[in-house]
């Protein structure tokens, strides 16, 4: 019975965070998708660092070609890398080393001024990346993006599709609306404090890893019918929440009950 309640609970833990090593967000008006990423992951003070953005179209979810761009890397207001000047890439992926000089958090400001050789109202975006010892823990920048430890180990890429629904229903639902950002902002505060450990024993256990695997999968499609709903007014994304959850309470407890108590009586 214990082990039943594990699993049922484990998938409310898996919703809200992305792996810090990839980040993804809109730009301020929607037009794009940007996705940033580091070589290495954690990067040290002084040493190079390539870092990766790709410019996405969130209608195609593949990337987006011809793209003029800025990028700035501050720390406490400071430049520390850029800007740059506006620069084309026309394959819409960019990689720039970087060498960050001091420990802590650091603000990277991604500008877009024109997609397919047509200039448009600039476009901006900001990640938070933290340099040092503190890049060990999650971070927390106001929007939730921070990482999606469990997931991420359960189908050993947080590129695979059910990662990435699980970042679309996070960017572009819940954290829309007050009531999404809140639940997010509480969540975030208990979740590291376990996923580490369950991710480890994905890693170290194949079979564990499976079996997570199988217990986030109904959530996962439950979780998707959000990303094809208009979600304009706290009132829905309560509406929609509760039914998500009820929808999930059913599958993870109703029916494996009534089964059991089906059993017991035969």
């Amino acid at each position: 019975m214990k082990i039943l309640l594990l699993l049922a609970v484990l998938p409310a833990f898996v919703i809200p965070v992305l792996a810090q090593e990839f980040q993804q967000l809109p730009t301020d008006k929607g037009t794009l998708l940007v996705n940033i990423s580091t070589d290495p992951v954690e990067p040290k003070i002084n040493d190079l660092t390539k870092m990766k953005i790709d410019f996405i179209n969130p209608n195609t979810n593949v990337i987006q070609e011809h793209i003029d761009y800025k990028v700035t890397v501050t720390k406490d207001d400071s430049p520390v890398f850029g800007p740059i000047p506006l620069t084309h890439t026309s394959i819409g992926t960019v990689t720039i080393p970087v060498e960050f000089r001091e420990n802590g958090e650091h603000k990277i400001k991604i500008e877009v001024e024109g997609i397919l050789f047509q200039p448009i109202p600039s476009e901006t975006v900001t990640f938070t990346k933290i340099i040092g010892d503190a890049a060990a823990q999650p971070v927390d920048n106001g929007n939730g993006n921070g990482g999606c430890l469990i997931a991420t180990a359960a189908y050993g890429t947080e590129m695979s599709s059910q990662v990435q629904t699980l970042r679309e229903v996070r960017d572009s639902v819940l954290l829309r609306t007050e009531s999404g950002s809140s639940f997010m902002a509480v969540f975030n505060s208990a979740y590291y404090s376990f996923s580490p450990a369950v991710a480890d024993l994905e890693r170290q256990s194949p079979a564990f890893k499976e079996v997570v695997k199988l217990a986030i999968t109904p959530m996962l499609s439950t979780m998707s019918i959000l990303s094809y709903v208009d979600i304009n007014s706290e009132q829905q994304m309560l509406g929609y929440g509760i039914g998500i959850i009820l929808l999930n309470l059913g599958i993870y407890f109703a029916i494996p009950a009534a089964i059991i108590i089906k059993l017991r009586k035969k």
